[in-house]
């Protein structure tokens, strides 16, 4: 893929125009991050999409080399990698607790701190995740414990 950018200051705003030879995926994950930001995620369920609001999402978690967004009413495949949701979601609402998992802040309801060097996390309808020793100090900074 070919990218220029070209400055002029008579353009009154910014402006974007994709050539491409055919609307391939790459095509369409470049849109959808150019594109007006609803603010929605589309979740996956084999042929069918949901749009999915960040404050419904549990968490986010990697399996399979594919990316999921739990909620308490289902799983879904999202399209995106871990790091570009990291970059798009409200970093003091979702933190990642380890290197395959992303955690919604709001939705923890316990926190176990007695195991050594972990933390366990219950999130809303009794779902159970482990913060990875790496990610332990910056978990407790956001939390402010």
């Amino acid at each position: 893929m070919k990218v220029e950018v070209h400055i002029d200051p008579a353009e009154p705003e910014a402006r974007v125009v994709v050539h491409a030879p055919a609307m391939t995926e790459a095509v369409r994950d470049l849109l959808a991050r150019l594109g007006p930001d609803s603010g929605l995620l589309p979740g996956f369920q084999g042929d069918s999409v949901t749009p999915l609001d960040p404050a419904d999402i549990l968490r986010f978690y990697g399996e399979d080399k594919d990316i999921f967004a739990q909620t308490r009413t289902g799983t879904y495949q999202v399209r995106l990698r871990l790091y570009e949701l990291e970059a798009r979601l409200d970093g003091r609402r979702f933190v990642r607790i380890s290197h395959s998992e992303i955690v919604n802040l709001r939705k923890v309801t316990a926190l176990d701190l007695g195991l050594t060097g972990t933390i366990r996390m219950t999130l809303d309808g009794g779902v159970t995740t482990y913060v990875s020793r790496r990610y332990v100090k910056k978990i407790k900074e956001a939390l402010g414990i």
